[in-house]
């Protein structure tokens, strides 16, 4: 089973990078998930996909899966890309854009 080293992004209800700075270790799935035909739950008798190990550093992760004998994927992390715009902008005098309500 092949784990997957990566930062996990920060959700769409999130402005900040709470829990985005640490390293996340979790393991690919190796049986896919089945529906329970009577009450219609997805489950899966796979009890690695429920392990998530948290590292400081991606050399702390990669360190651990070969102390282990894990194979891994290393997936790196891309800078988020941040518009500062401050909200006293939308009320600027040399405001370049149309107002658009």
């Amino acid at each position: 089973m092949t784990a997957r080293i990566y930062k996990p992004a920060r959700t769409a209800m999130q402005s900040g990078t709470a829990n985005t700075k640490e390293w996340l270790l979790d393991y690919e799935p190796e049986q896919p998930r089945t529906v329970d035909p009577l009450m219609g739950w997805t489950s899966s008798g796979d009890m690695k996909q429920e392990v998530r190990l948290y590292f400081d550093t991606k050399d702390e992760a990669v360190a651990y899966c070969e102390r282990e004998g894990i194979p891994y994927l290393v997936f790196e992390a891309k800078p988020p890309l941040r518009q500062r715009i401050s909200y006293a902008d939308n009320f600027a005098y040399p405001r370049r854009e149309a107002w658009t309500h």
